[in-house]
């Protein structure tokens, strides 16, 4: 192949990828704002240094988006989320419940938490994540333009613009909220999202009165249980 054909070959491909790169910025962005995981990004930034919370969320939306360009491009967009759509959205419950259970030990200023900051972030986000519409949308993205390196850069950098403000928000909300009001709110931001993803993803058959009434009395107990375990003895 003469060199000058090499190189207009190479050109387009950078090209591509350039394009892959900023409409993958760009539709993150936009797909975050106001989406749950900038909320957690808020709720996150009101307990732990603002750093550690983009760390966290880097770390969480590599892991994430890694597996999600994997499976763009091996196995296109045919592969189905249902499972792990429910999956997460029971988890994002108990991490709520999870929150709500840090507040047992006394005098919080002192509480050292047993992953830190970095990772107790990364693993919010990372099932925040999944089976999230910006997950789906790197799946689909990654499997039309065969492109996973810009793909995955590409989403990752729009993930960190768009927590990026909703951290702001949340360490300018910090400093005037309670710290233990802040954990309740957190706590309610997790087990509604988790109501949410699970309506959506269940079986319409089980999204019956029974079923709800079941779900919202199990959590009601979950937290009357680790509120009367956080009361002294």
């Amino acid at each position: 192949m003469p060199k000058g054909r090499r190189r207009r070959i190479r050109l387009g491909k950078e090209r591509v990828e350039l394009l892959v790169f900023l409409g993958a910025t760009l539709m993150v962005v936009l797909a975050e704002m106001g989406d749950k995981t900038q909320l957690l990004a808020m709720a996150f930034a009101t307990r732990f240094p603002a750093r550690d919370v983009l760390w966290g969320v880097f770390i969480a939306t590599m892991l994430n988006h890694a597996l999600a360009v994997a499976l763009g491009t091996y196995l296109g967009t045919s592969f189905n989320f249902q499972v792990i759509q429910i999956i997460a959205s029971a988890s994002f419950i108990l991490f709520g419940l999870w929150t709500l259970n840090g507040d047992r030990l006394h005098g919080e200023e002192k509480r050292k938490m047993s992953f830190g900051p970095v990772v107790t972030v990364a693993i919010g986000f990372f099932f925040a994540e999944m089976g999230d519409k910006t997950q789906l949308a790197t799946v689909a993205m990654a499997a039309k333009y065969n492109a996973p390196a810009a793909t995955l850069l590409g989403t990752t950098t729009g993930m960190l613009i768009a927590d990026a403000f909703g951290i702001y928000i949340g360490v300018m909300a910090g400093k005037r909220i309670p710290e233990r009001l802040i954990k309740w709110i957190s706590a309610l931001i997790f087990i509604a999202f988790g109501y949410i993803g699970l309506y959506a993803s269940v079986p319409k058959e089980f999204v019956t009165i029974p079923y709800m009434t079941g779900l919202v009395v199990l959590t009601v107990l979950a937290v009357w249980v680790i509120r009367r375990a956080d009361r002294p003895s």
